[in-house]
């Protein structure tokens, strides 16, 4: 018999530990420099989003205002736009296809009619963090 057959042969089909660790720190510095942007992004199509139904509400109440005279008082609110005032016999709605929607953080759009804002209404959302003021995501958004 030849001695060369009879040698066994261990092959390692694994990683090694260190070999796994690099990876996972590979990984860990994409995730840290990826995930930040990717957060940014969320943030500014949420204000993209409030600012387009701001204005497709806005279309609503100017229809609105055509049919009847003037606009919603702010009592009534954006349900007007959806269910006929009882005191309105001009109302030719509904103005929207479904009820109006929450801004892009789960809050109810402000409306306010007359507006202080140099407009016949205001409306509007607090932002992110829903309260008055802000900058960046929890600036508030309207319709002035």
């Amino acid at each position: 018999m030849n001695k060369v057959n009879n040698v066994k042969r261990t092959f390692s089909t694994g990683f090694t530990l260190l070999e796994l660790l690099i990876a996972l720190v590979i990984i860990g510095l994409l995730v840290g420099v990826v995930a930040p942007n990717l957060f940014k992004n969320v943030g500014k199509s949420e204000v993209t989003t409030a600012k387009q139904q701001i204005e497709s509400l806005s279309k609503a109440i100017d229809q609105y205002r055509l049919d009847t005279g003037h606009f919603p008082s702010t009592e009534q609110g954006l349900a007007a736009l959806n269910q006929k005032p009882a005191d309105e016999p001009k109302w030719n709605g509904p103005y929207l296809k479904k009820e109006a929607p929450l801004d892009p953080w789960g809050k109810a759009y402000i409306y306010k009619a007359p507006g202080e804002h140099a407009n016949d209404y205001d409306l509007s959302s607090l932002g992110k963090d829903g309260k008055p003021g802000g900058e960046g995501e929890a600036a508030d958004l309207g319709n002035w």
